[in-house]
């Protein structure tokens, strides 16, 4: 996990123990509703539809060490702050981008620890050179 340059040895020393070496959680979206930053939608029959909420009922320590992780991935990861200027230009809010970094960081580090196998950067950075 170590090999996914935004989360540090704190962070992946607690998703260690908070999963008990992931086997308490089946799949990364389990954990995610355990942190706190997974959302759900906010509805009653149908007359109340409002935008999706994360749920208060949360590992709050934990979440906000995912929080630090996703706030480090915006500044070095060229990927990561691509998709956040995207989200930024078509209107939509700040911190639901965060929480999708925070989910992505998350899936991330599952799929590193079930492939068994460290975390392969693909993103290439188009560079125009000018002659």
């Amino acid at each position: 996990m170590t090999s996914i340059q935004e989360l540090g040895a704190i962070s992946v020393i607690s998703m260690i123990v908070y999963t008990d070496c992931f086997v308490k959680f089946k799949t990364w979206r389990q954990f995610a509703s355990y942190c706190g930053i997974a959302p759900f939608p906010h509805q009653s029959g149908s007359s109340i539809n409002r935008r999706n909420r994360v749920s208060n009922l949360a590992n709050k320590k934990l979440k906000s060490i995912l929080n630090m992780c996703a706030i480090c991935a915006l500044q070095t990861d060229p990927e990561i702050k691509d998709f956040f200027n995207s989200r930024i230009e078509k209107g939509k809010h700040k911190m639901s981008t965060i929480n999708i970094i925070r989910n992505k960081l998350v899936a991330r580090a599952f799929a590193v620890v079930r492939r068994k196998t460290p975390y392969v950067v693909k993103y290439e950075i188009d560079t125009l050179e000018v002659m």
